[in-house]
């Protein structure tokens, strides 16, 4: 064991703190490991890191969800919202007030911050990369992410502990058990990667289902440019017929949802059965109006994302989304990480998928 068990939860991360804190506690003998910690703020805007309970020589993890604009602060007099910027910033804070006292620091950060920034095209910034380099000068050991945009950006910090974990065996848990009259073989099924970049989660995730895949390509207008990016012009797919199979599309995140609706509708179009999506990340930037007529259109049955990020309230009425819990899993890493235990079962779950899909098909 590294060290006496601590966790910090940020404002941003209150609730799954709690939730971490109470499954960490039936494991072990009712001890709680919660560690009070704030950022209260100046009326400039201005804040400070404060650390109210000792950290010395623990094992502390602090998590952090840099994608919860609920929350608000007040600067000359104003309400502002807090950005990831701010929530990053904040991380720091805590981490600094710890003042090397703990033994070792492991973030957990589910959303990896800029990690949509994670390359260099033109002249522009590497954030991702110089997130990671600050929280290594910070004294860092570990950091924990979950289906990071392109965990390739841990080469930025060759030396420290990263980990992506996959949440590909929740996915496959929650729709199992919510439909349970899926055909798993490839007359019946197939994963749908909405671009080049999701590839690498939809082979995965056929290659244990047993089944094909197919791709769509984003063709982008690189003449102009709209909020930072390309604008897409279409989406060309790449793949055997999905006539009369149900479909699921896997992707790190939603953001607009744009592109995603317009693959479910490109795939309703080639006589696709069911379309279901998988996406860790549901930001749903601009709402979810467009996703309420894309499902009464008929375009997909189901949403799942987890709850690794702070989820919008109206989110959670809405007919077509499922919320895939994971505290469970967060208290399952940070116990095996305390206890000195290996990660490789909990991060690349193939093993119990494969076991799932036996009980399944009653195999």
């Amino acid at each position: 064991m590294a060290g006496k068990l601590g966790i910090i939860a940020l404002e941003s991360a209150k609730k799954t703190g709690i939730q971490v804190d109470e499954i960490l506690s039936s494991w072990r003998d009712g001890e709680h490991f919660l560690i009070s910690a704030e950022c209260p703020r100046f009326g400039s805007g201005e804040a400070k890191g404060l650390v109210k309970d000792s950290v010395r020589e623990k094992d502390l993890y602090i998590i952090v969800d840099v994608c919860n604009s609920s929350i608000t602060y007040k600067m000359d007099g104003s309400e502002n919202r807090m950005s990831p910027d701010d929530h990053f910033q904040d991380l720091k804070r805590v981490i600094s007030a710890c003042n090397g006292k703990a033994e070792r620091i492991t973030v957990i950060m589910p959303f990896l911050y800029e990690s949509r920034q994670h390359r260099r095209v033109v002249r522009e910034s590497l954030d991702c990369a110089i997130m990671l380099r600050e929280l290594e000068a910070m004294g860092v050991h570990d950091v924990i992410t979950f289906d990071a945009h392109d965990p390739r950006v841990q080469q930025a910090i060759p030396l420290s502990g990263f980990e992506d974990v996959s949440p590909a065996f929740q996915f496959s848990q929650r729709l199992l058990t919510e439909y349970e009259d899926l055909t798993i073989d490839s007359d019946h099924l197939m994963f749908i990667s909405p671009d080049e970049g999701a590839m690498g989660r939809v082979v995965f995730m056929a290659s244990l289902f047993g089944v094909n895949i197919g791709m769509f390509y984003k063709r982008r207008d690189y003449a102009t440019i709209v909020d930072g990016m390309n604008p897409i012009v279409a989406h060309d797919f790449c793949g055997d017929s999905v006539s009369g199979k149900d479909v699921i599309i896997i992707d790190d995140m939603i953001a607009s949802g744009n592109s995603m609706i317009d693959v479910a509708n490109q795939l309703k179009q080639r006589g696709a059965s069911r379309v279901f999506i998988f996406s860790t990340f549901g930001l749903f930037t601009h709402g979810f109006e467009s996703f309420d007529e894309a499902y009464k259109a008929g375009l997909f049955d189901r949403v799942f994302t987890t709850d690794l990020i702070w989820q919008k309230p109206e989110l959670l009425e809405k007919p077509w989304y499922a919320s895939v819990g994971m505290g469970r899993y967060i208290a399952a890493i940070i116990d095996s990480l305390n206890k000195g235990q290996s990660l490789q079962d909990l991060i690349r779950p193939a093993k119990r998928i494969k076991k799932m899909l036996k009980q399944y098909q009653g195999l």
